[in-house]
């Protein structure tokens, strides 16, 4: 008898980035819900591996059909209370699955401003972040990991970089009065797992404050590190929202480097307001985790790395 030499790991499978767009109307006044949703289910899944038995397997067809038509059914209050009713029918409705991980990414529309006021239902795309989320539901509870990427932000002074280490390949110089410029990505955990009867936070205040939070923070650190400038951000975050347990961070430092233009005899002193080169690679990236006291750390690292 042949002995095998191979088993199956962990698998998942569904419909990935399907673009629902939900607008809701009042009257003559309209609301509009942008969305990216990836499904991913896992479970009895062992047969369509080894044998092609499709028996246990749902159709990812029939899970694209289910993002828009829980669309229409629930409407989309927020990013997360959709994941949510999603992950809990998939895990609830169809045995074979025993977990549902729904990832959101959500693109912002803001009225279009007229001399009458705003339009009740013209929008222009919002140049701000993407607010992501991820739901996972196992049958007796949820994860909920909000967050955002492309937040871009710069303070163009009260940023030094000095003191560190200098070997025979070292060749930046000590700088006490920098660009720092980054695009955050960050994810965060809400406590909350639904397992209690607790109630659920309200998802749209919460990231609210937590952006808020995150960019008052970078502006009021004064950085000797882009870590340390993370750390601060994280930290308060933490601090500010009992509701969260860890913060994830990928924070690249966008690099702006002083224009040499002695060549034209022409001094470019940070001090007057220097001239700098914005450098879009290579780039230094910092990544860390910020928990509160006696919490696990529970966020994918691969969620926030770039």
């Amino acid at each position: 008898m042949t002995v095998p030499i191979t088993i199956l790991g962990q698998n998942q499978y569904g419909k990935a980035e399907n673009r629902v767009v939900k607008i809701t109307r009042d009257g003559a006044t309209h609301r509009i819900k942008d969305l990216n949703v990836s499904v991913a289910l896992s479970g009895d899944l062992d047969d369509v591996h080894y044998s092609g038995s499709n028996a246990n397997v749902l159709p990812t067809d029939t899970t694209k059909n289910t993002v828009f038509a829980f669309a229409k059914e629930h409407g989309i209050d927020s990013a997360e209370q959709f994941g949510m009713a999603l992950a809990r029918h998939f895990v609830d409705e169809t045995e074979p699955i025993r977990t549902a991980r729904i990832r959101i990414e959500e693109y912002a529309w803001e009225r279009i401003a007229t001399p009458e006021g705003e339009a009740p239902h013209s929008f222009v795309r919002q140049g701000r972040e993407t607010r992501t989320a991820q739901i996972t539901y196992d049958g007796t509870g949820f994860q909920v990991l909000t967050g955002l990427k492309g937040l871009t932000v710069l303070n163009s002074t009260d940023s030094e970089f000095w003191g560190y280490i200098k070997d025979r390949y070292t060749t930046l110089k000590e700088d006490y009065d920098r660009i720092l410029a980054t695009d955050v990505s960050a994810v965060w955990r809400h406590e909350w797992s639904g397992r209690d009867g607790e109630e659920a936070p309200e998802w749209q205040s919460s990231y609210e404050s937590v952006r808020e939070i995150m960019l008052g923070a970078f502006a009021r650190t004064y950085s000797l590190s882009l870590q340390q400038t993370l750390y601060r951000m994280g930290a308060e975050v933490i601090e500010g929202r009992p509701e969260l347990a860890e913060i994830r961070f990928a924070m690249p430092n966008k690099h702006h480097f002083k224009v040499d233009l002695e060549p034209f005899g022409v001094k470019n002193e940070t001090a007057d307001g220097a001239v700098y080169i914005a450098a879009d690679r290579p780039y230094g990236l910092i990544e860390a985790t910020v928990l509160r006291d006696g919490a696990e750390a529970l966020i994918p690292l691969d969620l926030t790395n770039l």
